[in-house]
């Protein structure tokens, strides 16, 4: 399996050198030249695997250029009930109105990011660890990326994380998970402004191939390809799950900002897996609605960004959309690069003429949820369901009962309630315990080291070279 830029101006490359390569050259992500078919005798064999024996099936279709006992090892290490809390590693819980929750939030950090980021961090061991080199993450978070890649990376050999965060903007629980990490090889910059400034910054830095060569710069962001594939995975597991053969479809409801996660959905039902909606919820920073309900793409200027309480949905502009905007098109880099040259000069991308591709061909529908939508929706599941759940996870099952025909609709979980303590008591009192695991308790007292920085490629570059020896 080789890899193509999206843009079309990248030489074809392994995955170990996507692994740590970040944006293209051309300034495109990273794409498989083609999605590998499962048909149904495989899927029946799947049906019956563990979910690192799962894993290892996906994955091992994707990744041609490290040895099978290796990639095995990695991920057995990866997907272990020390790490996930169960054996089952994304388990599916159903709630009373038949919609289904698949529970992505059991890792170290509390957030569906660990199930992409533990994956991440050893596959960056193994790979520096035989290339002889040493990585230096650049990532931008909104709220649980941050964190995930953090805890996955931290204490590892020969790399090094500098993840850029919006100064103020994330919850306290947040805030503590990352800032209080004080090894050596873990950098927080809290940015004073957006998380659409903080990943433009991320861009920024990339594009200047001299600093990224020089200060071996990578991604650990969704603009990385080994996330997109490790997440594919629990889509094929979640599947299993809820039905007993492979004439049945499902339907996915995702929580989405940077259109990272659900594009993995995308890319299991490009493989053949039986989806039939994938269906993208957005906040009050509805851009992804926009586009997947009119085939227009415009993303908003920074001062239109509203401050939510998803605040991990609180983007204007989805990286990954590019990626699938590539397979929309027909996989055309010169298209592609004649649409964001489109979107540079005009402000947004109309591929209206695309729509009945995008809902019938793709599956692609969307909606939006407010602040009282979500405070609504956390009361009644509890309430109904003794299900508590955070206020991303509450946009997802909100926007999925827009589409109350759906059999085996299954909402993907983002994150544990604890992460926004302040939303949920807003939604079912000040009085209301959450609980969290001992391990959590009274983070927000831990000590915690941070560097606040302008918003400002420049400024992020001088602390980078300031941190790292050559």
């Amino acid at each position: 399996m080789k890899y193509i830029s999206t843009r079309g101006q990248e030489a074809k490359k392994s995955f170990s050198e996507v692994l740590l390569m970040g944006l293209s050259s051309d300034g495109g992500l990273m794409m498989p030249e083609s999605y590998p078919h499962i048909d149904s005798n495989s899927l029946n064999h799947f049906r019956s695997l563990s979910y690192p024996e799962l894993a290892f099936a996906i994955m091992q279709q994707y990744i041609s250029d490290i040895p099978a006992d290796d990639l095995k090892s990695i991920i057995n290490n990866t997907y272990t009930k020390e790490n996930f809390q169960t054996e089952e590693i994304t388990p599916v819980r159903k709630l009373s109105n038949g919609l289904y929750i698949l529970g992505l939030s059991n890792g170290p950090t509390l957030a569906f990011k660990d199930i992409a980021m533990q994956f991440l961090g050893n596959a960056f061991e193994y790979v520096l660890d035989r290339q002889n080199t040493v990585l230096n993450i650049l990532g931008a978070t909104s709220g649980d990326t941050g964190s995930a890649a953090e805890y996955a990376i931290k204490g590892k050999n020969n790399v090094n994380v500098f993840m850029l965060s919006p100064h103020g903007k994330m919850s306290d629980f947040q805030r503590a998970q990352m800032y209080s990490l004080l090894d050596e090889n873990i950098h927080n910059i809290a940015i004073e402004g957006l998380f659409d400034d903080c990943q433009d910054i991320v861009k920024n830095i990339q594009n200047d191939l001299d600093f990224k060569q020089k200060y071996h710069i990578g991604t650990v962001n969704s603009i990385n390809w080994g996330r997109i594939l490790a997440q594919i995975v629990y889509y094929f597991k979640a599947y299993f799950e809820v039905t007993n053969n492979n004439q049945e479809y499902v339907s996915f409801c995702v929580p989405s900002g940077n259109f990272g996660d659900i594009c993995a959905g995308h890319i299991a039902k490009s493989m053949g897996l039986p989806i039939e909606k994938l269906i993208v919820a957005t906040n009050e920073n509805n851009v992804l609605e926009e586009f997947f309900t009119t085939g227009i793409y415009q993303p908003r200027k920074p001062d239109q960004v509203y401050i939510t309480s998803s605040p991990s949905m609180d983007i204007a502009k989805a990286s990954n959309l590019e990626r699938f905007i590539f397979d929309l098109i027909g996989r055309d880099g010169k298209k592609l690069n004649q649409s964001w040259q489109q979107l540079e000069t005009s402000g947004q991308i109309d591929l209206s003429h695309l729509l009945d591709d995008i809902k019938n061909k793709f599956g692609f529908y969307a909606g939006s949820s407010t602040h009282q939508n979500r405070l609504d929706t956390i009361r009644e599941t509890y309430k109904s369901e003794q299900d508590l759940v955070d206020p991303h996870t509450a946009d997802g099952i909100y926007v999925a009962k827009k589409f109350p025909n759906t059999e085996h609709l299954i909402c993907l979980e983002t994150a544990l309630p604890i992460k926004f303590e302040a939303t949920i008591k807003e939604a079912l009192g000040n009085d209301f315990l959450v609980s969290r695991p001992d391990v959590w308790n009274k983070v927000e007292e831990k000590p915690q080291k941070i560097e606040i920085l302008a918003n400002d490629s420049n400024e992020v570059k001088k602390f980078i070279q300031s941190q790292v020896q050559y």
